[in-house]
């Protein structure tokens, strides 16, 4: 039996990772920061439109430490939050990936020591985005993509 020390963090369980080990396990796609719709056959539908506290070039929340009070819908993501969203956390998702017993993907930063291969696959949102500050409520379904799927 292998111990523990001598693995990555990033291929433990979940449930032993510390606090700096768990958010170190994002990959910084910001995937998980883009609204969603739901159609009434429960189909989860991603779209361009992402929370308007994200840093699109860093990919990564403007106001962290204080995005659920500035965006009460905002989930704050740990085991228990996990277990109860994984039909709308992004297939390339690194917390649902372990979560599934599943490895990291081979372009995932911890994997490669940086984004690059992340940009070169396509999963950052980078560029390919919209704050909601520019599109009404009601117009989300105008921005549905498919370049994302849970």
């Amino acid at each position: 039996m292998t111990d523990n020390k001598d693995v990555p963090f990033w291929e433990r369980p979940l449930e032993t990772l510390n606090r700096a080990e768990w958010e170190a396990l994002c990959d910084g796609c910001a995937r998980c920061c883009q609204k969603k719709l739901q159609d009434e056959d429960g189909e989860l539908w991603y779209t361009r439109v992402v929370c308007r506290l994200l840093d699109q070039q860093a990919c990564s929340c403007t106001a962290y430490g204080n995005r659920q009070v500035l965006v009460p819908d905002c989930l704050v993501l740990d085991m228990d939050v996990l277990a109860k969203s994984l039909d709308w956390i992004p297939g390339t998702c690194a917390y649902k990936l372990r979560y599934q017993g599943k490895p990291l993907p081979s372009w995932h930063p911890l994997l490669t020591g940086s984004s690059e291969a992340m940009l070169e696959q396509g999963i950052k949102v980078t560029g390919r985005v919209l704050s909601e500050e520019y599109v009404h409520e009601d117009g989300l379904e105008e921005h549905v993509i498919r370049w994302v799927t849970p």
